[in-house]
């Protein structure tokens, strides 16, 4: 099982990725678009160009794991950024994959970044 709370980082892969890639297909993405390590520990969470799919690599010391989710109706609110990755924190992800709208979120000014 992944828990995004004890991975290093949460990356967020900006734009539209095809969903047909596995882990090898994913792992090119984050090698050549991110420049990151898909073995380094972190999560590279993906979604595609209907943001109706999410699809999350992660490395856990012993093999690579890749989860999926499908909505049935509606979006997950995805950034659309020019930049290839976004760090996000595991509230972050959690308030993505709840469907709630993280963007509309403020931090209290006691929150550590």
């Amino acid at each position: 099982m992944i828990h995004a709370d004890t991975a290093a980082h949460i990356y967020l892969v900006c734009g539209a990725t095809d969903m047909r890639k596995g882990y090898d297909g994913l792992a090119g993405v984050v090698m050549s678009e991110v420049k990151g390590d898909p073995l380094s520990g972190h999560l590279f969470v993906f979604c595609n160009r209907t943001r109706t799919r999410i699809k999350v690599l992660a490395w856990d010391g012993s093999g690579m794991w890749v989860c999926a989710k499908r909505l049935d109706t509606g979006s997950f609110r995805w950034p659309q950024d020019p930049e290839a990755a976004r760090h996000v924190s595991s509230a972050e992800l959690a308030m993505l994959l709840e469907g709630l709208d993280w963007h509309q979120t403020t931090s209290r000014s006691w929150f550590r970044r």
